[in-house]
């Protein structure tokens, strides 16, 4: 033992204390603990755990203390993660978090800002958004993601919320057929750049048991209303309901599972680079129509299987083994599907870094969190394009750009200059430490 006597504790903070606004229950070491962290985001499709996965998420935490988060619910994950995997962890604590008080109580800060991994549990994920956005909850999650670099998880509803945007459910679920037949139908509520901020899902989506119902329609539908509201195309994650997703720091997402025994499949979707590739009718009280030609998304389709085998890259979103690319793409709310498809071919050999020569200097270049513009030349405005081609962000803050959120890689920069029709590309690369 690290610290001292080892205590066994579980209790119900509520049965003792009737004052907190809380549940806790606390299995493990009392003595806070400091240990080397790996950050990771494990993302389960919403049924029975995968033990490979829930493996590779504690071994990241350093064997350090473990937060269970929830709104609903008891201590089923406590025993579980503590001794059922065969990590040696300090503790294992589920705090059951059903209102605004509870989410703002200096214990569950202080728990929370001291975790070395979290877990977010199923249930509903209105109710987190309800309970724990804009709240102290909010703020060490993101805090224990991007500076002390832990991992995070979740499952059903836990990964629903863990892209920079997602499905709220603030009116209800909704199936794939109410979905297509209008984008904007009450029901078809999505949030975006406002709870949680992975760095590796940076304009991304997810959705789970993704097998069961089918849920290809909406989360198709999350794509192109998102495309239509923000003139951007983002991405999309979605687990088979015993299937994960692991992705680590480098960006690289292994996929684990029951295959060959069971068919458990992850699904990478991105909208087809080919321009034009927004939807053809994303309308209120209309039916969704995203077809070009037959391939409006490019999708890869994975196994998972006990090792991880199978892998994506989510920096470029063109790496990757093991799988099969599709073509999905719909017509007056049908979804129809291609398989053995052909990989994204839009690598960016329309962008080329020109005019070296000019005034205008970007720097430093590598760079790991503020790109700064300066010389003579006045720009307007700019957009920034990954590796692949796909514009991934734009605005009008010319004189630096806030670039900690990207994934490690290369970006093109594309700078329109005042008053005149003249641009400017530089390219630059991406290297957090």
């Amino acid at each position: 033992m690290r610290f001292g006597v080892l205590f066994f504790l579980l209790f119900a903070c509520k049965s003792i204390f009737a004052q907190t606004p809380y549940t806790s229950y606390f299995l493990g070491d009392v003595s806070d603990v400091t240990t080397t962290t790996q950050y990771g985001v494990c993302l389960m499709g919403g049924a029975t755990e995968d033990d490979n996965a829930m493996t590779w998420f504690l071994n990241k935490s350093g064997g350090g203390d473990i937060v269970v988060l929830r709104a609903t619910g008891t201590n089923g994950y406590n025993s579980y993660l503590y001794s059922g995997l065969g990590v040696n962890v300090n503790s294992v604590e589920t705090i059951v978090i059903n209102s605004l008080a509870a989410a703002n109580h200096p214990y569950v800060r202080q728990q929370l800002r001291n975790a070395e991994a979290v877990f977010i549990a199923g249930g509903d994920q209105f109710d987190y958004l309800s309970y724990w956005k804009n709240t102290a909850v909010d703020s060490a999650l993101n805090y224990l993601i991007n500076i002390k670099h832990c991992p995070i998880g979740g499952t059903s509803a836990g990964m629903a919320i863990q892209g920079q945007a997602y499905f709220s459910a603030a009116v209800s679920s909704i199936t794939s057929l109410a979905a297509l037949s209008d984008p904007y139908g009450s029901a078809v509520t999505i949030g975006n750049n406002d709870f949680i901020h992975h760095p590796t899902l940076k304009r991304v989506i997810t959705d789970t048991h993704f097998d069961n119902p089918d849920r290809r329609g909406r989360l198709s539908v999350f794509l192109a209303r998102l495309f239509q509201d923000s003139t951007q195309a983002f991405y999309g994650i979605a687990c088979d309901e015993y299937t994960a997703v692991c992705i680590d720091d480098l960006g690289i997402a292994k996929v684990f599972g029951g295959f060959p025994t069971y068919d458990d499949n992850a699904y990478f979707i991105q909208a087809n680079c080919t321009l034009p590739n927004n939807p053809e009718n994303c309308t209120s009280g209309q039916p969704l129509t995203w077809n070009r030609n037959n391939a409006a998304l490019k999708v890869y389709q994975i196994k998972g299987d006990a090792a991880g085998n199978n892998s994506f890259n989510v920096n470029d979103w063109t790496t990757c083994n093991g799988g099969a690319w599709q073509n999905w793409y719909i017509n007056n709310g049908v979804i129809s599907y291609s398989l053995n498809a052909t990989a994204p071919s839009c690598l960016p050999t329309n962008i080329m870094e020109s005019n070296n020569n000019t005034e205008l200097q970007l720097y430093p270049n590598p760079v790991s969190n503020t790109l700064y513009i300066s010389g003579n030349e006045i720009p307007k405005h700019f957009f920034i394009f990954n590796s692949v081609g796909m514009m991934v962000a734009d605005g009008k803050d010319l004189n630096e750009i806030d670039l900690s959120a990207f994934v490690n890689g290369m970006y093109f920069v594309k700078i329109h200059l005042e008053g005149s029709n003249v641009t400017r590309v530089k390219k630059i690369i991406v290297k957090h430490q």
